[in-house]
């Protein structure tokens, strides 16, 4: 008998254009109903294995598990030491043996990559300095929720060509929308993402733009989406990020530009006064707790998607 094929959510590149639909389909039905009573995911474990800080992704992913009747434990840098302590191969293994899920957040994309490599049952990419998946799934629910599924919604991402902007480019590519990216230069996208989006775009005619002007980008858009400067794992380059960024801030000058409905994002940890200000992430077209929010609902959908034919 072959051996049956284990899904991994490494990138939001491994789910195919009508994979996403259904997740966002299943992600506004737990949202509507939290606790299904079927407890779908009733004996079903999940292994969270951190190296860096979070607020969202863990706590998200542990209620995600509860709701769907499953159980979460959360293992510490210090628990693991991946690559340090044992090796990265060898901890996939190992924890394969005995959950039937593994969150990974990391350092290094190729940490993450290694990992589902030797895994054996799903491996989510819970964050990595190239990528953040279950990010981009839960922005794109948060764009179709408020603005709809059609193809005419213009998403405008101001800031740094990071993980988040990676993961929103595929996402929107995979929905068939536009993006307008405005980054400084220097700090575009990388280009294995902007070639994965753009082959997929080709797929569903999505149109995904790279430019330097903020108000080109925000002028006439649907939503605007903005992350931090400085990233973990970035703050010996604050000053010059800082200097680099100069006129890349979300403000209400610059909300202006976009459509008078228009709804604001950002995916947080935000640093206040630099690429947000307080008027705009408090005021009434920010869906910045709504979209956090929805990294729950995204995920339990994920996870019952993953988790349910694991074994």
């Amino acid at each position: 008998m072959s051996a049956v094929r284990v899904r991994h959510f490494v990138s939001l590149a491994d789910i195919a254009p009508d994979e996403l639909e259904a997740l966002l389909d299943d992600a506004a039905r737990l949202k509507r109903h939290p606790v299904p009573s079927d407890a779908p995911l009733r004996g079903r474990a999940l292994a969270m294995i951190f190296e860096k800080p979070s607020l969202r992704t863990r706590l998200s992913f542990e209620m995600a598990m509860v709701h769907l009747g499953g159980h979460a434990s959360y293992l510490s840098p210090a628990e693991v030491g991946l690559g340090r302590r044992e090796s990265v191969a060898d901890v996939a293994r190992v924890t394969s043996r005995y959950v039937d899920g593994i969150v990974l957040r990391t350092f290094a994309h190729e940490t993450t990559e290694e990992f589902a490599r030797s895994s054996s049952v799903p491996v989510i990419n819970g964050l990595s300095d190239l990528s953040h998946p279950c990010q981009g799934l839960a922005d794109v629910f948060t764009v179709r929720e408020r603005k709809g599924p059609s193809p005419d919604v213009v998403v405008a991402y101001v800031g740094d060509g990071n993980n988040v902007c990676h993961s929103l480019m595929l996402g929107v590519a995979l929905a068939g929308q536009t993006l307008r990216i405005a980054t400084p230069t220097g700090y575009d996208p990388h280009p294995r993402y902007r070639s994965s989006a753009a082959e997929i775009a080709r797929r569903t005619g999505a149109t995904i733009a790279l430019g330097r002007d903020p108000a080109d980008a925000v002028r006439g858009a649907d939503v605007v989406y903005t992350d931090v400067w400085t990233s973990m794992g970035q703050e010996q380059e604050y000053e010059r990020r800082r200097r680099a960024f100069h006129g890349y801030q979300v403000n209400a000058e610059l909300l202006r530009l976009a459509k008078p409905d228009a709804i604001v994002m950002h995916d947080l940890p935000a640093h206040r006064g630099e690429e947000i200000t307080d008027d705009v992430m408090d005021g009434p077209q920010s869906a910045v707790f709504d979209q956090a929010e929805n990294r729950l609902h995204a995920q339990k959908a994920l996870v019952r998607w993953l988790l349910g034919a694991a074994r």
